[in-house]
């Protein structure tokens, strides 16, 4: 089958002919009708351009579908075949790099919504597909999905009739209209001071650098300086919002803040360590007795992980 992105060029806006709530059999038929150029994949754009049109077909376990906000997952990472994530997804992923562009630039994008979504493995929109109208792309971050992956989000917001969506920063530092890499890069330097706060280093000289989970020092240095890292229990930044506060934050070793981050170590309201994928018990979490811990945040952060078996879809 041709992929019609590389011959139709990208086209922003409502499709010409086309009312909202209008039913489509399949691709074919929206490709024909100018809603979805892109033949069997569910998001049509290029890094350069922009992201014109999406199809809702089962999604990725993470997103949300509402009729006026939806959270939408954007591409990579996944095997076709099981509709699982093996690895982490990037906003420099051409058309997540063109979601972002669309955010910046004011693009509209088309949603189209599958209907009757059926499959264990590769989802299916077995009752044909609706055209949902135009919506904004109103903000976006990067978090740890429930799959234990990193992946891309974006919120999309529906724009009524005849309204058009606004340019904005997709940083907003200080108002300035810079160049979208400029913004993205001072993202990237704000998010680095922010883990490499007082609160973090003071987090990690209440217990010298030893991990709190399995109780290894990491010495790196003949002078006996040890290596650690800084665990945010609820995490910082969208869509969590965890506060930067030392009874929000951990002292692990690399090992364990890369399982502890992906739900594959959760804590329970008692503070002892539990495998999250088994639920079982590992061993009572270290603490001493300045450190007190916020039990708000252990429950956030064991509630992200809840229902991440739940059957993976597809977007």
């Amino acid at each position: 089958m041709t992929n019609a992105q590389s011959s139709n060029p990208v086209r922003f806006g409502a499709p010409s002919g086309v009312d909202e709530g209008q039913w489509f059999k399949g691709h074919t038929e929206l490709h024909r009708a100018g809603v979805h150029r892109a033949l069997g994949q569910g998001i049509s754009g290029t890094a350069r351009e922009g992201v014109d049109s999406i199809v809702l077909s089962g999604g990725y376990i993470d997103d949300v579908y509402g009729e006026d906000e939806i959270t939408y997952t954007g591409e990579g990472g996944r095997d076709r075949d099981t509709g699982r994530l093996y690895a982490d997804q990037s906003m420099a992923s051409p058309r997540n790099a063109g979601l972002l562009l669309n955010e910046a630039l004011g693009h509209p994008v088309r949603v189209v919504r599958g209907l009757k979504i059926r499959g264990k493995k590769r989802r299916r929109a077995t009752g044909g597909y609706e055209y949902s109208g135009l919506f904004r792309v109103a903000d976006h971050w990067m978090t740890v999905g429930k799959e234990g992956f990193r992946v891309c989000q974006f919120k999309l917001l529906r724009l009524a009739p005849g309204q058009q969506p606004q340019p904005q920063p997709v940083s907003p530092i200080d108002g300035e209209d810079t160049p979208l890499e400029e913004q993205v890069r001072r993202t990237v330097e704000r998010e680095l001071r922010i883990r490499d706060s007082a609160v973090v280093r003071q987090v990690k000289a209440m217990y010298d650098n030893t991990c709190q989970i399995c109780n290894l020092r990491l010495e790196v240095s003949p002078g006996g300086e040890a290596y650690s890292e800084a665990a945010h229990i609820q995490a910082l930044g969208k869509p969590h919002n965890g506060p930067d506060k030392v009874e929000n934050v951990l002292c692990l070793c690399p090992n364990c803040h890369v399982l502890f981050d992906r739900g594959a170590l959760q804590l329970t309201d008692g503070l002892d360590v539990l495998d999250g994928l088994t639920q079982r018990f590992l061993r009572a979490l270290h603490t001493t007795r300045e450190h007190q811990i916020k039990l708000d945040c252990v429950r956030q952060h064991r509630a992200r992980w809840a229902d991440r078996l739940s059957e993976p879809g597809q977007g």
